[in-house]
């Protein structure tokens, strides 16, 4: 199924944003969805989040241990955006700078976990530090991300430092994706799909251009037709899914084009499944999820993608 192209003039442009940027917000959205409104985000953020987890074991690439490793990915396979630290793009994004980077605002390890304390993720940067990495370097940075934890003691904190990141973002040009995540010792299940589409509506709320959520699961139910709730709930902000925990390329590929063509997803959020490889894989890898994303692709075409069979590029 072949999607749609988005010209810039199509783009919808929030209330905040100032007249004399709204050119701008338009060109990074157009930007990161390769004209199609569509993300495809490789979330580069876990150096942080998982620690070293994600990147030293059994069964990952040596060479996943060096964090440039997410940066030849992202410079060489088909992506929207890169999201990872502001430290990460100052030390290696000029040597990258065809890259579209999205700064990741907050983070926090695993280390805590919810028994112990509900969760809470302080800023790392400003918005003005983002702008003025922008400004000196040059780089592509077109939108921030933040994660929100829905649920726990510290909400009303997130929701606070993510509506007004939202706001200074948009006022900069830039776009927001937020990480909506139900989690804390209040939150039964985090893969609840009313708890999950309570997140979604939240995201609107605080202004988010995208939001990124779990994959919601209830029993044996068609997790694609779960996510519907959430798709609606989200409105006008952009839903898509996280990677999740590794899987093989056909489940993965698989569970991508339900979230899309059942779900009503827009596009996707991944780091250890694509990371988690060598780098012909990754790009490989990356390539698949774009055709499925920005082109429509069947998971049989994404399958020949990943595995070499067949070349893909950007339509147009």
């Amino acid at each position: 199924m072949a999607i749609a192209k988005l010209n810039l003039e199509d783009i919808r442009v929030p209330a905040d944003v100032p007249g004399e940027v709204a050119d701008d917000y338009r060109r990074n959205l157009h930007r990161a969805t390769r004209g199609t409104g569509r993300l495809m985000l490789f979330a580069g953020d876990q150096k942080i989040e998982h620690l070293n987890d994600d990147f030293f074991g059994p069964g990952i690439p040596e060479e996943d241990a060096d964090p440039e490793h997410l940066f030849r990915i992202a410079s060489q396979g088909t992506i929207g955006v890169f999201a990872t630290q502001l430290g990460l793009v100052t030390r290696y994004g000029r040597d990258y700078p065809d890259v579209n980077y999205l700064v990741k605002i907050n983070s926090k390890s695993h280390l805590l976990k919810t028994k112990t304390r509900d969760p809470r993720s302080w800023a790392l940067n400003s918005i003005d530090q983002v702008l003025e990495t922008r400004e000196r370097s040059g780089l592509n940075i077109v939108g921030v991300g933040y994660t929100v934890y829905v649920g726990s003691a510290y909400e009303h904190e997130m929701f606070a430092e993510a509506a007004e990141l939202a706001f200074d973002a948009r006022e900069a040009g830039l776009f927001s994706v937020f990480w909506m995540y139900p989690r804390g010792q209040s939150v039964a299940d985090e893969k609840d799909p009313h708890v999950i589409a309570g997140a979604a509506g939240t995201a609107v709320c605080l202004g988010a251009d995208f939001c990124k959520v779990n994959y919601p699961q209830r029993g044996s139910e068609p997790r694609g037709e779960l996510l519907r709730q959430a798709v609606k709930a989200a409105g006008r902000t952009g839903l898509i899914c996280a990677g999740g925990s590794s899987a093989s390329p056909q489940k993965f590929l698989q569970d991508l084009w339900d979230q899309i063509n059942v779900g009503g997803a827009v596009g996707n959020a991944t780091g250890r499944n694509i990371h988690q490889r060598t780098l012909t894989d990754a790009v490989r890898l990356c390539d698949a999820i774009s055709a499925v994303t920005y082109a429509g692709a069947d998971v049989d075409r994404a399958l020949r993608i990943f595995a070499g069979d067949e070349k893909f590029s950007l339509p147009g």
